[in-house]
């Protein structure tokens, strides 16, 4: 952050700005965090520092830095900063911006075409930009929560440098807490051990730790000073929600997360992932449903008790209601990640559905047919069909189950472990008796 002058900290009659708008650095210096984009020998460092503009796309997640990383480029390279926001904007925005810029380009300087939040353009929206960055009208610079695999169409992307920024760390947010605590004209209590719950509960967001900061100093300020103790800190925090976006990337890389915990039999793993998404806001019916589904995935007849546990932890959500139910789903969770695992079902079922989808329709063979009428016995339906409870161990050997020329039908292959173990012996205990 620059050294600013005047008081960050002056009350909002004074000013409209909040305080993360006027921390904001002028210099790529006093930018916190971000180390892995801003070394010295890294390309995005070079463009900004050398003012030589590139389109480029920031993608991260919010309260990172990349309005600021966007303002700087303009200004390292003497160019106008215009700014539109996708949430607001159009192509009547757009076109506006593009007839500034050319009016811009009259004057020998170029213009740095900020869009925010532009995964929210749609693609028509998007194409609108394409001639202009091609022939040079604008440099443009994108700023998305989104992966922009997903959210951008390839014409777009492919005008684009993509920098990944990440969430702020511990480091980079003491730093900013440090420096606006520096420019405050009062003197301020603020203990280590609180700084680090504003941090913690920030959770990477600058503008979100910024923003607290300064409602604390508020609420702390008195004709003595500012004094931020444990009481002023949770007043101004509230409840917070960590990163979580019940849709977008953090959303599912957490219920990866928690699926491929629970797939690597690692309950402490599993339970922190499941709690991490009920923090964030995650409905846990959502949760009850994705259980189910890794029962039958991933631990199948390894252990069929994990398909009842997990759908009597739904069921006993639905009857609860939240806080209570989400107990039961715990209990799923932890059940299901110590269970022995199988995907033996999850195969054959993928197996034998794309089998079936690229043959046609093979017919029933006559003596597996029900025989409904006289015409249908006179045709031969259920003839010569051997019933199994007549032979010993209940099994008829050598019987025929499917349609005729079916010899490389996928097969379902049982582990060694849990009750699949005992079914994979049963299995080649009736091949025996086909055998002999």
């Amino acid at each position: 952050m620059s050294s600013i002058k005047t008081d960050l900290f002056q009350s909002r009659g004074q000013t409209q700005q909040p305080l993360a708008e006027r921390m904001r650095p002028d210099a790529l210096d006093h930018v916190a965090g971000q180390t892995h984009l801003l070394r010295p020998e890294s390309p995005l460092y070079q463009a900004l520092s050398d003012g030589a503009l590139h389109s480029f796309l920031l993608w991260g997640p919010p309260g990172c830095g990349k309005t600021t990383l966007a303002r700087l480029a303009a200004a390292r390279a003497d160019a106008e900063f215009f700014a539109i926001s996708a949430v607001l904007s159009g192509v009547k925005e757009i076109r506006a911006a593009v007839e500034h810029a050319q009016q811009v380009s009259h004057t020998g300087r170029r213009m740095v075409l900020f869009v925010d939040e532009v995964h929210r353009f749609n693609k028509s929206q998007q194409d609108a930009f394409l001639p202009h960055i091609e022939n040079g009208t604008i440099v443009f610079v994108g700023a998305t929560t989104e992966n922009p695999a997903f959210s951008l169409n390839d014409a777009l992307l492919s005008r684009l440098r993509v920098y990944v920024l990440k969430p702020l760390d511990r480091d980079a947010m003491l730093q900013m807490i440090d420096r606006a605590i520096q420019n405050s004209t009062q003197a301020v209590s603020f203990d280590q051990a609180l700084r680090e719950t504003l941090c913690n509960a920030a959770d990477g967001d600058g503008r979100r730790l910024l923003n607290w900061l300064e409602l604390a100093m508020d609420l702390g300020r008195s004709s003595e000073g500012v004094v931020i103790d444990a009481t002023v800190l949770e007043q101004a925090i509230g409840s917070s929600l960590r990163r979580f976006d019940k849709g977008g990337d953090f959303f599912y890389d957490q219920i990866s997360a928690l699926h491929k915990s629970i797939r690597g039999s690692d309950p402490d793993a599993s339970l922190y992932w499941f709690c991490r998404m009920l923090d964030g806001g995650a409905d846990p019916q959502y949760l009850a449903r994705r259980l189910v589904r890794m029962a039958s995935e991933d631990i199948g007849n390894a252990d069929p008790r994990a398909l009842e546990v997990a759908l009597n932890a739904a069921a006993s959500f639905e009857r609860l209601g939240s806080p209570e139910g989400e107990l039961a789903l715990a209990q799923a969770v932890i059940y299901l990640a110590v269970a022995a695992k199988s995907n033996a079902v999850y195969s054959a079922y993928n197996q034998m559905r794309a089998y079936v989808a690229s043959r046609g329709s093979d017919e029933v063979p006559l003596h597996l047919r029900n025989a409904v009428s006289g015409l249908a016995k006179q045709q031969g339906h259920g003839a010569e069909y051997d019933y199994p409870h007549d032979h010993p161990f209940g099994y008829s050997p050598n019987v025929q189950y499917l349609p005729d020329r079916l010899t490389d039908i996928p097969s379902y292959t049982p582990t060694d472990r849990g009750l699949e173990k005992q079914i994979r012996s049963r299995l080649n205990f009736l091949k025996s008796l086909d055998d002999q």
